[in-house]
């Protein structure tokens, strides 16, 4: 929903169409650099998505220039050719600092590139900038603002990222996810996230939160856009691993978990849930986390040990430093004992194998649940809640949130859906069909 003070400043920047445009040369690339150069002159002083960078412009569309030196013939032209694409500053990229949303020293982050990063850049695409990151990917926000209304927060803790790619500042975006901070921004912005199976997408170059919990994810606008980014950036993609020729077969997660959606969120949900059955998919519910609050004290104790861990050194030399959230993490995490860490780490996997066995037992192909407890929040001082997204990332699985509507205040819903470990070729095969059905004006079903 718009007003006159703060209307949408979304715009529309597909991947997988911006990729082939740029590739055949249809879309020219240095017209495509001014235009997200100006997108980014007139707004971002209001969303504030990216992190300040003077002569910006100028060295991209040297860059520009210099690939289009290097690959003149459409046909040589790699997948991602001239596509820009926004870093979450914690992950290392040659020629910008990391600064992780902290107040600390940016000369103690530094390190050589993350190979995410340079896998993207081999396959065409140039860096945009370093985006916007809660202190240290955590609670502590940044100034981003939700580009479908400013006086909403985008979500967290990737918040430049899934603010740049909605802006359309940039088609492509790299996050993490430690609980929701890539399915959650990205439903709040109306947007397709996708967080691997864990492990899927090496973490080497990134400073770590949790590395028992880390995942990195990737935003785009588009469904089609998410399969050639994945397929790019993911470890051993398997192609012919697609899903078969049939509808799947998607598990509500009954219980304690659903209960915590809203009922806003709720109603949506069903109304969702209606729309993939009339387009042929098959719903089941299914019983499911009756100990989400030991799920959820596992995640906590993680969390808080291994931020601790990660920070121990700079913690004791610039305490002062940090935001009130981050230390007390930090401070919690000290007093963790280690018997109980083993403990609770081997949680994850049993999370796992329990999810298993309950597809298995249903015949489920995908669990289908909201990707958010409502709408995004109004105000900045919070991120939101990824209170749906936690038990997923626990048990490391590859999770996916499709637009699907919104809720009454006119701002984005999400779905989530969530497939077996490393069955993510499955889950992205399905998403276009999904994601077309999900939208009230296509016709089309999956």
């Amino acid at each position: 929903m718009e007003s006159s003070e703060h209307p949408s400043l979304v715009a529309k920047s597909p991947l997988a169409e911006t990729a082939l445009g740029l590739k055949s040369g249809r879309l020219d690339l240095l017209a495509y650099i001014d235009q997200a150069c100006e997108r980014i002159r007139a707004n971002e002083p209001r969303i504030q998505a990216l992190v300040p960078e003077p002569g910006r412009a100028a060295r991209l569309k040297g860059q520009a220039e210099r690939l289009v030196e290097r690959f003149p013939d459409p046909d040589g032209r790699p997948p991602l050719f001239g596509v820009l694409l926004g870093v979450k500053d914690i992950f290392h990229a040659d020629g910008f600092l990391t600064q992780a949303g902290a107040r600390l020293p940016a000369e103690l982050f530094q390190g050589p590139e993350a190979s995410s990063v340079t896998a993207l850049k081999k396959a065409g695409a140039l860096v945009l900038g370093k985006t916007v990151t809660t202190e240290f990917a955590y609670l502590e926000p940044g100034p981003t603002r939700n580009p479908h209304n400013l006086n909403h927060t985008p979500g967290g803790s990737s918040s430049g990222s899934v603010a740049a790619v909605a802006a359309g500042f940039c088609s492509l975006a790299l996050g993490t996810q430690t609980i929701g901070s890539t399915i959650r921004p990205a439903a709040f912005c109306g947007l397709v996230g996708f967080k691997p199976s864990f492990g899927r997408i090496a973490r080497d170059g990134l400073l770590i939160f949790s590395r028992s919990l880390d995942q990195v994810g990737l935003f785009t606008q588009d469904a089609a856009g998410m399969g050639l980014a994945a397929s790019i950036i993911c470890r051993d993609w398997r192609e012919r691993d697609k899903p078969p020729d049939r509808r799947p077969v998607l598990g509500v997660p009954e219980g304690p978990y659903l209960d915590q959606a809203s009922p806003e969120a709720l109603d949506a949900f069903r109304a969702q849930l209606a729309r993939l059955e009339a387009g042929g998919c098959i719903v089941r519910r299914v019983q499911a986390f009756a100990d989400l609050e030991a799920i959820i004290r596992r995640h906590r104790v993680v969390c808080a040990t291994e931020l601790a861990e990660a920070h121990s050194a700079w913690f004791e030399a610039h305490r002062d430093l940090y935001r009130p959230a981050t230390r007390s993490l930090i401070l919690e995490g000290l007093e963790v004992d280690p018997g109980e860490l083993a403990r609770v780490r081997q949680g994850s996997q049993e999370l796992r194998a329990e999810l298993d066995e309950l597809m298995a037992g249903a015949g489920l192909d995908l669990w289908a649940c909201p990707a958010t407890l409502g709408p995004a929040p109004e105000g900045i001082g919070s991120t939101g809640d990824p209170a749906m997204n936690l038990a997923w990332t626990q048990a490391g699985l590859p999770a996916l949130t499709l637009p699907a509507g919104r809720a009454a205040n006119g701002l984005p819903l999400g779905l989530q859906l969530v497939a077996p470990f490393m069955a993510d070729e499955r889950l992205l095969g399905w998403a276009e069909g999904l994601a077309a059905a999900l939208d009230p004006e296509s016709t089309s079903r999956p």
